[in-house]
């Protein structure tokens, strides 16, 4: 315990020498306290120990399917410190807004309208990680939350009620609208232009990319509740507004333009190095039976990319661990060392691996979708980018890796894409239905998702219910399958009780986010 209390010290001193934690100075401003609001949850936006090991090892990556593990009693209950850290983050990162947003109102109109670029851009950031949070419990504390520092201190006055989920995604993609159209004609001044770039970790200083972090967002929200009866009309009419229009609302399309946490020194704190223990201790990188067989039978390129046969599998044959077989039985199949596990040098052990927030796959599967029913051609044509985009991503991302630990990575041949494409379960042209293309798509989501982006994958399998997964039944649990929500951390029934008790008779494993209509 005392290495790690060492160890995340360090860090965080590290950090402090880059960035300093804007509480901590005499006087707070608008561009230091962007940086401070940015970093607070940048481990969970870059691949790292706490949030690979503790939050997510035996929770979303086991309702996704993404990796295989032991089956055992009560797997399917999210576990409490998985659930108070993640939501303890989140406040940590809303209470640091609303200290930059303390330190905007004070400004003078002048200076406001100056340092606008910090606010927009915060907000966007904000709501990528808050739409994230209400897939995850549905109803949260948000507009009175995180004011103590505004409050003067005082903790009674500041414990927050519950907005609706509803309530919450409205408000969001009002702004987010509002946000495009501002930086489609916002003129910022040179010299404010200047210091954002350097504060500016994740776009460095970029409107146009900041323009389709918004953009791309919208789409992704409003996809995510384009089956909700409240928001359907709405929903295909914005959809269609952002796709018919690229020029003004421009979205990612390309690995380049990419929205993330890019590595570029590793004396900094912006790396991946936790990665390796977050994602491999206990075995949490072996690779599941269900992707690894639609990899083999289709001739999927990223499979060599993505995984790596068992060290002791001197067939070199790419094996998953089925879900259904018993804990004895997977437990010896483990320790055999013969199952498929992710691939150590493109993504655990690769300190350079980016901290993916909005990804050119993710944004063209949605496209794809938006086109279903409407116009065939150009639904294929995203699904097909889709995929190109996500295979590329992989071999692209090892070559950044300073890992020598897997085998070499063949290079791409150069039919090996269309090849793919054309295969039985991958060739858009095979769907006879909308129903079958919506399974295309669904199942390449999970496909490029897997480890890498796991609250989308969970939320997005959620929504869909594809591709269809078979899960062992706990018989020792009433949960014997994955839930449908996280249930909210004890401190809100301890310390928030009032207003927990408002949402109370809602908590619990088999309550449905409200886009969850299936």
């Amino acid at each position: 315990m005392l290495v790690l209390v060492v160890l995340v010290s360090c860090t965080e001193d590290k950090f402090a020498n880059y960035y300093p934690d804007p509480s901590k100075l005499s006087q707070g401003t608008v561009d230091k306290q962007f940086t401070g609001f940015l970093q607070t949850n940048r481990e969970y936006v870059l691949p790292a120990y706490w949030n690979y090991f503790v939050v997510l090892r035996n929770t979303l990556q086991y309702y996704n399917q993404a990796v295989g593990w032991i089956n055992a009693n009560n797997q399917y209950v999210p576990g409490a410190a998985s659930i108070s850290d993640r939501w303890g983050n989140y406040y940590e990162l809303l209470s640091q807004y609303r200290e930059l947003e303390k330190i905007y109102n004070n400004l003078s109109p002048e200076e406001q309208a100056l340092n606008e670029i910090y606010m927009i851009t915060a907000t966007i950031y904000l709501y990528d990680f808050t739409q994230v949070t209400i897939d995850l419990h549905g109803d949260i504390p948000f507009t009175e939350a995180g004011k103590l520092s505004q409050n003067g201190g005082d903790y009674i006055a500041s414990l927050a009620s519950y907005d609706s989920a509803e309530d919450l995604y409205t408000m969001m993609l009002d702004d987010l609208s509002d946000f495009s159209q501002k930086l489609g004609t916002i003129n910022v001044n040179p010299g404010i232009l200047v210091g954002f770039g350097a504060q500016d970790y994740i776009n460095k200083g970029d409107i146009e990319k900041w323009q389709k972090f918004c953009n791309s967002l919208r789409l992704r929200m409003l996809t995510r509740v384009s089956g909700a009866g409240e928001f359907s009309s709405r929903a295909q009419a914005e959809i269609n507004e952002i796709l018919n229009d690229p020029t003004t609302y421009p979205i990612v399309e390309t690995n380049d333009e990419n929205i993330q946490i890019t590595v570029y020194d590793l004396s900094t704190p912006l790396d991946s190095e936790g990665f390796q223990t977050g994602l491999e201790d206990w075995n949490g990188n072996i690779a599941g039976k269900a992707m690894i067989d639609h990899m083999l039978a289709n001739g999927d390129p990223r499979l060599r990319a993505m995984f790596e046969p068992g060290e002791n599998n001197a067939e070199e044959e790419y094996i998953g661990l089925d879900p259904l077989l018993n804990p004895g039985t997977q437990e010896t199949l483990i320790n055999s060392g013969e199952l498929t596990i992710y691939n150590r040098s493109t993504l655990s052990r690769n300190d350079y691996f980016p901290g993916l927030i909005i990804t050119a796959w993710e944004v063209n599967f949605l496209k794809a979708e938006a086109y279903v029913g409407v116009n065939d051609a150009m639904a294929k044509e995203a699904y097909e980018r889709g995929i190109t985009e996500s295979i590329n991503f992989y071999y692209q991302v090892r070559e950044l890796s300073n890992d020598a630990t897997s085998p070499e990575l063949v290079a791409l041949g150069d039919t090996e894409i269309s090849d793919y494409l054309a295969s039985a379960a991958v060739s858009w042209d095979n769907a006879s239905s909308e129903e079958e293309k919506m399974n295309l798509i669904a199942t390449q989501k999970w496909l490029s998702f897997n480890v890498i982006q796991p609250y989308e994958n969970w939320a997005e399998l959620r929504r869909l219910n594809a591709p269809e997964l078979d899960f062992w039944v706990d018989p020792a649990n009433a949960q014997s399958l994955p839930p449908n929500r996280w249930i909210y951390p004890n401190s809100e029934l301890v310390y928030n009780t009032e207003n927990y008790n408002a949402v109370k008779s809602n908590d619990n494993l088999s309550t449905k986010i409200f886009w969850d209509i299936d």
